[in-house]
């Protein structure tokens, strides 16, 4: 029986970034051939993700004892829990400005030979002005650094958070959770076993996480005195004389013993080294006495703090205090210094200095080269500044130049990341901020990377301020990287803003294209109603508007839903209304995608004399336009339909050529696809036990990329080996499998191909009456479908539940 129907390879883009992880696992994923006389089983599933991250920040320069707090942590440590599938967990709660992340980043450093498999690490932000991060994009961030391909990510967070599990699992890594804000944004961080160590920081006590999950709470106070006075001659020594010790005394005092406060405290005194330390300390008094002035409800702490901020902040230099507020504006967590001279309107040799002064300042922390950031209570303090003291025009203005360089920078990006994508025109500006330009691909998908969050968040202030037309356009320029990333969570999110901005100004072209942009994630996360209705509507919008290149796409995408349906005349019918379109548009690449599409539809239609000579065409159409990956796609379709005419050596030199290049793409998910079909090649050729091999390496890539429905195609495709083997017995295990995955997925097809193959393995097996009730039933699912390949399995079923009665009868 050949397994060749109900095939999916993917979308219409690939991503030319690079981006992938390698297609072959170790040799411990491998089932050689000569291994076939004992068993067969699916181990290894985490092998090939074996990135060992270093995201730790670096240490905090200048740390003062808290002697007493890491011995406590030490003893913590060395109680973490013996039983194998309880996490350690520890949770330093304690006020804003107290020093829970620069505690738990000294100590991470100091134990991170503990954890020799990597070091993760996230800023939760849960006390930003902006969203904070959720569990789910963590987890996304976390699993790309572990090796995942961003393809086999999972688009729910729960299976995200399985797949994350399975990794760490027997692996010894320290996660650090920064900032969380609820219970909510850490649990679906936790690993599953006690080889890795999970260390939060929050403000909240997050009793949950020590009720429910087993946490270890440590509570972080103020500094002792003593430490904060220690702190304040670290920062200051080598800048002032010997200062009057009860004048640090009370400036220690004045900062509430705070480390923030305190660090930037010393470093006003260090910047004055002539000022007398009580003239110092009379400045903050003052700002002490206007800040309770203003202040109804006080908290010393916090009044502490923001007397600290507000005395620095009024000694900066205009230029520089003027650059710290607008920063308030900032979309993101951090920003690099092309970005701050687009915002304030500056040079960037003059955003680079004044940069200097904030970061000299302790105004603004600088974690690596080019790249700032806040800390949460001077980002809402910047934000307090630049709404009292910036006009609404003023602010509108500065945001609008910044999100101008953002998404001009994006435009270059993308067209170079995807060259062949149609893109749409930036809007007219005045910014004076030039955006950036990059020699390749590698270098604007590092952009990108690099300023994700602050993109996805441009979008959303843009539609704040009413700039919609900037608003539509980072959506659509994301989706052209979307498409091989599959952030699905960030995708929809930031798609629905763009389109109410579209629908705000009445941009029906930009309408059309972001309904283009949900059907293809709802497509590639499998609702394929939600999908069918966006891309109607695009296609609706196009053909309003005169759009003929935007209504064959639409047509090309309605047909891949209609494909991924197994609605094949509906399929066919559509990939040839849209290849006749883009040839009248003479667009040689989309003739090619959408002849492999067709090419595809045939094949599973079994009308392979006219799949044949469509998908030679269709190689050496992606040949002559040099694009590789979809001659690979091209290459396996080609393979399917020799091997059903017959062909079994063309058919393996084909999808060789396909897995080659796979390899050299980097195209983890359709290379271990594209296994099976090798693995049904080798079949055709009489050789099971190399085959065996074949599905075996699929079914591993698969369980990785957590595709419970393509895993059980190649579980399926192993019983078929076993079953030509010989070995029924091994067949009928393999088979159950399959059907029980396929019953949870849902894919009725495919449940209908594998009680089909066993009831088959039964009956060799000499299990006849067992197999009746599985072949019946194959029967019957065969029937909702009406292409051709269908009724010729209908018709199959019935023979087999035909013969099954015959074995029943007496002699």
């Amino acid at each position: 029986m050949s397994s060749g129907a109900g095939r999916d390879s993917g979308d219409e883009e690939v991503s030319a970034s690079g981006q992938y992880s390698e297609l072959s696992g170790s040799a411990s994923d491998v089932v050689q051939a000569r291994d076939v006389q004992g068993g067969i089983h699916f181990h290894g599933a985490r092998s090939s993700f074996e990135s060992a991250p270093r995201q730790l920040p670096g240490d905090v320069s200048g740390f003062v004892n808290r002697a007493e707090e890491l011995r406590q942590l030490g003893e913590m440590l060395a109680r973490m829990p013996v039983e194998p599938m309880v996490v350690g967990l520890y949770v330093i709660t304690g006020t804003a400005g107290v020093g829970k992340t620069s505690l738990a980043l000294h100590w991470a450093h100091s134990i991170r030979h503990r954890f020799p498999d990597g070091q993760l690490y996230v800023n939760l932000r849960g006390y930003d002005p902006e969203p904070p991060v959720s569990a789910g994009q963590a987890l996304d961030r976390f699993l790309r650094a572990l090796g995942v391909p961003p393809s086999a990510i999972p688009a729910e967070a729960e299976d995200k958070a399985a797949l994350y599990r399975s990794i760490l699992s027997g692996r010894r890594i320290l996660v650090v959770l920064d900032n969380a804000a609820t219970v909510k944004q850490v649990r679906l961080l936790l690993p599953g076993s006690s080889e890795c160590l999970v260390l939060v920081t929050s403000r909240s006590r997050l009793s949950g996480l020590i009720a429910r999950d087993g946490g270890y709470r440590f509570s972080l106070d103020v500094l002792s005195e003593s430490d904060a006075i220690r702190l304040l001659h670290t920062v200051t020594d080598g800048y002032r004389r010997r200062d009057d010790e009860e004048e640090i005394r009370e400036l220690a005092r004045l900062c509430a013993r705070l480390p923030l406060a305190l660090r930037i405290a010393a470093e006003r005194a260090a910047s004055r080294p002539l000022m007398l330390l009580r003239d110092l300390i009379a400045d903050l008094r003052d700002e002490s006495v206007l800040w309770d002035a203003l202040t109804p409800d006080h908290d010393d702490d916090a009044d502490a703090v923001r007397t600290v901020f507000a005395w620095s902040y009024r000694a900066l230099p205009v230029t520089a205090a003027r650059v710290f507020r607008l920063l308030g504006l900032h979309p993101g967590p951090d920003f690099g210094v092309p970005a701050v001279a687009a915002l304030a309107e500056v040079t960037r040799n003059e955003a680079r200095q004044l940069l200097d002064i904030l970061t000299g300042a302790h105004m603004l922390e600088q974690q690596i080269a080019d790249r700032y950031q806040f800390h949460d209570l001077l980002r809402a303090y910047a934000t307090e500044q630049v709404m009292n003291q910036e006009t609404n025009d003023s602010r509108r203005h500065a945001s609008a130049r910044l999100l101008s360089w953002y998404l001009r920078s994006l435009r270059n990006a993308v067209s170079v990341i995807a060259p062949h994508d149609r893109l749409p025109a930036a809007p007219e500006t005045d910014s004076g901020s030039e955006p950036l330009n990059f020699p390749d691909a590698a270098a604007a998908f590092a952009w990108y990377e690099t300023e994700y969050t602050n993109i996805v968040g441009s979008a959303r202030v843009a539609a704040a301020y009413e700039l919609h037309d900037s608003a539509w356009r980072f959506p659509v320029l994301l989706r052209s990287i979307f498409v091989s990333q599959n952030p699905f969570e960030d995708w929809i999110a930031v798609t629905d803003v763009g389109l109410a901005s579209a629908r705000r100004i009445g941009d029906r072209f930009g309408e059309a294209e972001l309904q283009d942009s949900l059907g293809k994630a709802y497509v590639q996360s499998h609702r394929l109603e939600a999908a069918e209705q966006c891309h109607r509507a695009a296609l609706a919008i196009r053909q309003e508007i005169s759009d003929d290149f935007g209504v064959a796409a639409s047509i090309n995408s309605l047909g891949l839903v209609h494909w991924r349906s197994r609605r094949l005349a509906a399929a066919t019918a559509d990939f040839e209304e849209s290849l006749e379109m883009f040839r009248a548009l003479a667009e040689p690449r989309w003739q090619a995608v959408v002849s492999t599409n067709l090419g595809m539809a045939h094949v599973d239609r079994a009308d392979i004399e006219s799949a044949n000579e469509i998908l030679t065409r269709c190689v050496e159409q992606c040949r002559a336009i040099g694009d590789t990956a979809y001659e690979g796609n091209a290459l396996f379709f080609l393979a399917m339909a020799q091997r059903e005419a017959g062909l079994p050596n063309e058919a393996l030199a084909s999808i060789e050529s396909a897995l080659a290049i796979a390899r050299d793409r980097r195209l983890d998910a359709w290379g271990g696809y594209w296994l099976m079909e090798l693995g049904r090649v080798q079949r055709a050729l009489g050789l099971p036990e190399e085959a065996l091999t074949s599905y075996q390496r699929s079914a591993v890539v698969h369980r990785r990329l957590v595709d419970r429905n393509r895993e059980a195609m190649a579980i399926d495709g192993t019983g078929e080996c076993y079953r030509e083997i010989g070995r029924y017995e091994d067949s009928i295990h393999f088979h159950r499998l399959s059907v029980a995955i396929f019953r949870e997925t849902g894919d009725r097809w495919w449940l209908a191909t594998a009680l089909y193959n066993l009831a088959m393995s039964l009956g060799l097996a000499g299990r006849s009456r067992q197999a009746i009730p599985f072949s019946r039933e194959s029967w019957g699912l065969f029937g909702e479908f009406e292409d051709r390949r269908a009724v010729d399995m209908r018709n199959r079923a019935a023979a087999l539940v035909e013969s099954a009665a015959d074995d029943e009868e007496p002699d």
